[in-house]
């Protein structure tokens, strides 16, 4: 079990920032960058940049932003900054992209999801209705549609990972959602909870609720029985 960023992350050289992760080494330490990059880069500076193409009504935007080349934004869409965007990124309608959010160059947030304090790594994708928030997205990661990244626990306590049978690495937050290494991906439905940390190449199947651990190249599912009977003809009153 590990909370190194390498075990999770190997194509770091594709992030569009240079020097973002010079000096980290934890996973959480992701999170704590993006608040201090942006608010350093955009929010000191005032930065209200839009370079996007926009396919029906202007989106709602706030605070501080930059949005690069090729990105397309269709209607409906609301971004709360302080906000990065890259290139050739695509926000379907409805999306919502609240503060501390980096969105990579090649990524995808689909209709109606909300992404928030995330890094998303290059062509890395949110389908529609989806939740990923305080999560990372490694480079083709996938998150389903309908997918919950859980990012709090009921007693609002600091979020940990168990890292051995009688230890545990604290996360740095109370908000921490799901650390979904590089080409992982989270089927229809499925829910992670907070701290959730899931090795690259692996895939939680539609439906399924994990939650610690999670190594690379798996394949993770609930075993389940399908029961078919007979059913009554009943003719449904309009």
């Amino acid at each position: 079990m590990s909370t190194k960023i390498e075990y999770y992350f190997r194509k770091l050289d594709r992030f569009p920032i240079p020097g973002f992760f010079d000096g980290l080494s934890e996973t959480y330490e992701i999170l704590q960058r993006a608040k201090e990059y942006l608010n350093e880069t955009l929010v000191k500076n005032d930065v209200h940049e839009n370079r996007a193409e926009l396919r029906g009504d202007i989106p709602n935007l706030h605070g501080n932003y930059f949005i690069g080349e090729g990105t397309v934004i269709y209607n409906d869409v609301t971004i709360i900054g302080p906000v990065w965007i890259g290139k050739n990124c695509e926000l379907m309608p409805g999306a919502i992209i609240r503060p501390y959010t980096i969105v990579s160059d090649g990524c995808s947030v689909g209709h109606g999801s909300e992404v928030k304090h995330t890094v998303m790594m290059p062509g890395s994708k949110v389908a529609s209705l989806a939740f990923a928030g305080d999560s990372i997205l490694g480079v083709s990661a996938r998150i389903g549609s309908g997918v919950i990244t859980a990012n709090r626990k009921f007693n609002q306590s600091e979020v940990s990972l168990k890292v051995a049978k009688d230890e545990k690495v604290s996360l740095g937050d109370s908000f921490f959602g799901c650390v979904l290494g590089d080409a992982s991906r989270l089927g229809a439905n499925a829910v992670t909870q907070p701290g959730t940390h899931i090795g690259p190449h692996s895939w939680i199947f539609p439906l399924t609720n994990v939650r610690g651990f999670i190594p690379e190249g798996k394949r993770v599912y609930n075993e389940a029985k399908l029961v078919m009977e007979e059913n009554e003809i009943v003719e449904l009153i309009p």
